[in-house]
């Protein structure tokens, strides 16, 4: 059997509980198991693989470190470092996110580059030692933000700082449908219908989150009210956006 142990802060637990859930579902196809437990402040996530698995482990292990350093990570990196005026709670949502997802890919490079699986995997020590070049980075681009708060005080400065971020985001999905329902809004994506969101109803904050998530090609709106999740949409996203009268799709959900 081929082992490996991931350890991680047990303070971190959306960490844990992310790689705990993610891990135990590749396990199930490799004849694998996965256990945890928790020690002087560190939980261990353990699992074991057949031996002819390995490589496929490793690769699974690989993306799901890589995320959590680009995700978890970067976001705490902006919430301690981003010194910039406040606005009202979606625009500062969207503004984060689309920090968090600017020039993804070399992030992710950055990771990969320094990251080698062997048996076992100090997180937070991976991170502060191996990881110099890509906080340095990150500096970088908080630096900027900062030096530049005195101009993202006016909201047309900051509305057009964030629609740049937005314009510099690779392109994830080529299309989705947001449709307004009683509850909230829900997200489809036309190429796959993948479940994770389709299954979802967001607010308002969580819609334009998502949306900067998924960096679509196309935004088609099914809405029948306009508020400002959809408005900052329309305006971050500029021509990429489309709104629809039609009905037909929101009888759907």
């Amino acid at each position: 059997m081929w082992e490996f142990s991931l350890n991680v802060r047990s303070d971190r637990e959306r960490i844990v509980q992310f790689f705990i859930e993610n891990i135990s579902k590749s396990c199930l196809y490799m004849n694998g198991i996965v256990t945890s437990h928790e020690e002087n402040g560190y939980t261990s996530i353990l699992m074991a693989v057949e031996e002819s698995f390995c490589g496929e482990a490793q690769r699974v292990i690989e993306r799901l470190v890589t995320q959590i350093i680009c995700t978890d990570f970067k976001y705490a990196f902006l919430e301690k470092n981003l010194k910039i005026p406040m606005h009202d709670k979606i625009g500062m949502t969207a503004f984060k996110k689309a920090l968090l997802n600017f020039d993804r890919e070399t992030d992710k490079f950055l990771v990969l580059k320094n990251l080698e699986i062997g048996h076992s995997l100090f997180l937070d020590s991976f991170y502060e030692f191996r990881l110099g070049a890509l906080k340095a980075k990150w500096t970088e681009l908080v630096s900027l933000a900062n030096e530049n708060r005195v101009y993202l005080i006016s909201n047309d400065a900051f509305l057009d700082l964030l629609k740049f971020l937005i314009d510099n985001i690779e392109i994830c999905e080529e299309e989705v449908s947001v449709v307004e329902n009683e509850d909230g809004f829900k997200i489809l994506l036309e190429d796959e219908g993948d479940t994770t969101y389709n299954n979802v109803t967001f607010n308002e904050e969580g819609l334009v989150s998502s949306i900067i998530d998924l960096a679509p090609q196309k935004i088609n709106l099914y809405c029948t009210s306009n508020n400002k999740a959809v408005d900052l949409l329309g305006k971050i996203f500029d021509e990429r956006v489309s709104i629809h009268s039609d009905k037909t799709l929101m009888k759907k959900f």
